[in-house]
């Protein structure tokens, strides 16, 4: 016969359940707010609109972004001019700093990087690093060893250590976002990853750094991406928590004390606090949004040099609901097209909607011009670009190869009026696989700064053409590239219609 329950073992009974229950409306919340965002209060601007806003669908069929007026935000091109902007803002935290990268190296920038904020934490800043077990793989131990009684949080994503992770389904979806926010208030978003420009992990050093792009922000998106990389730190702390003790990865040791597990219950309540409001952005015809992205509106808060906010938006991708979200958005952005794409990217495989949508903008008279890899670093990659020039030339689409150094850029300028920054790639691995963010922009101000900086680039860049084409190219290589993607999207647990 069982001995009658005690108040005390009631307690514990009950504080187990209660437990329980928060986590498990943890991972509904995950769900149910990854796939909602909040409807603005109608017409314009940040001024009125709140978390208590009644929500609408974000999925893939309806992608609209969060667009927010009255941001600030300014163009960092190459790594030798956001890593300057990255100290001086860690240097100036007073409360927090939020980082996410898929390389942070222990080159003697990367150490310089990591010193900074080690320092920042032994000051009272609340300091959390996140890094792709994959891509930070060689300088996770030198990273931790450096953090170690800082006050620094580091955690890895993923852990990748046992050779059997190359065939493991889903386990190629990676941490690939560049992401960072100081003081809730200053947000960095781009490409550059926390390396050297002139390093490559695979090929060395060159004499010319890398091209490659970031913005500062600051505004309401700077709000939006500090809510995205909170819920991305709890989900992974609940999710990933076991699997890096059994890996001996850097983590916070939730597991381990009752003190700990009762902070992250905690923050799992709020699930990444208040949603930022959103000036809520509906279908609009091609007048109206035309309207929209060639108006100025001095009403807003005037930025650092003195020019009007600007209007922008964060858009992620990532394996629940926001699949497609940034693909999406560069074709609906290609589809308005009146005048000129000018698209940079360095691998560059996309599925048949995109290459229609270029195509389509192509015939209709729109100047389409691809900035693409031309120092070959994968050569799987640099084939599977090779197989689609012949389709997109034939279209009279305009395809450049950067031949100045390594390109790593991903950005877009449509018509000078809108533009994107971040971390997607045009390839299976970013659109259907891995983790990404950019900043979406519209306004003729940034979007001439970011055009005028590509152009100057493709003057290092060979034109490509039927002719060198046929030297590059043979027939079977096109079935075979079909072949290989198809498979790597399959096993790596990505979107099936592509």
């Amino acid at each position: 016969m069982s001995e009658p329950a005690t108040p005390k073992s009631r307690h514990r009974r009950s504080s187990r359940l209660g437990r329980a229950r928060v986590w498990l409306r943890a991972g509904w919340q995950a769900a149910r707010w990854s796939r909602m965002v909040p409807r603005g209060a109608g017409g314009g601007g940040v001024a009125g609109a709140t978390s208590g806003n009644p929500l609408v669908a974000d999925d893939d069929t309806s992608p609209d972004p969060a667009w927010s007026r009255g941001n600030c935000v300014e163009l960092l091109p190459l790594g030798e001019t956001l890593f300057p902007a990255l100290e001086q803002a860690w240097t100036a935290a007073r409360t927090s700093i939020w980082l996410e990268t898929y390389i942070f190296h222990d080159d003697p920038i990367g150490l310089h990087l990591a010193t900074v904020l080690a320092d920042a934490a032994r000051r009272g800043v609340h300091v959390r690093v996140m890094v792709d077990g994959l891509g930070s793989g060689r300088s996770i131990p030198t990273l931790a060893a450096l953090f170690a009684g800082s006050g620094v949080e580091f955690m890895v994503y993923r852990p990748w250590r046992l050779w059997l992770d190359l065939v493991q389904r889903g386990h190629w979806r990676r941490l690939h976002r560049k992401l960072c926010v100081v003081d809730g208030a200053t947000a960095f978003i781009g490409g550059i990853n926390l390396i050297d420009d002139r390093l490559d992990i695979r090929h060395g050093w060159s004499a010319q750094p890398r091209l490659d792009y970031a913005v500062r922000v600051q505004g309401l998106v700077a709000q939006q991406v500090l809510w995205s990389m909170r819920r991305l730190w709890l989900r992974t702390v609940a999710t990933g928590s076991l699997q890096r003790q059994l890996r001996s990865m850097p983590g916070p040791e939730v597991l381990k004390s009752r003190q700990a597990r009762q902070r992250y219950l905690d923050e799992l309540r709020a699930w990444g606090g208040e949603l930022p409001p959103r000036e809520d952005v509906q279908q609009e015809t091609r007048e109206r949004q035309s309207r929209l992205l060639a108006e100025e509106r001095p009403t807003h808060p005037a930025c650092p040099d003195g020019q009007p906010g600007m209007r922008a938006a964060l858009v992620v991708r990532d394996n629940l609901l926001q699949r497609r979200a940034i693909e999406h958005s560069y074709i609906q952005a290609i589809d308005q097209a009146r005048s000129q794409v000018l698209l940079v990217s360095p691998y560059f495989y996309p599925g048949q909607a995109f290459r229609t949508s270029l195509k389509r903008a192509a015939a209709r008279g729109v100047q389409v011009t691809l900035l693409l890899q031309g120092r070959i670093d994968y050569r799987a990659a640099a084939w599977a670009a090779h197989t689609l020039y012949r389709e997109l030339l034939q279209a009279g689409v305009h395809i450049c190869e950067y031949q100045r150094a390594y390109l790593h850029g991903k950005v877009a300028v449509v018509d000078e009026s809108w533009a994107t920054v971040g971390s997607s790639n045009i390839d299976p691995l970013s659109l259907l696989v891995n983790r990404e963010a950019n900043l979406l922009v519209r306004d003729a101000r940034f979007a001439r700064d970011l055009a005028a900086h590509i152009r100057a680039e493709l003057i290092h860049a060979l034109p490509i053409d039927h002719a060198r084409l046929q030297k590059r190219v043979s027939w079977w290589t096109r079935p075979l590239v079909a072949l290989a993607a198809r498979l790597f999207i399959a096993m790596a647990g990505g979107a099936r219609n592509y």
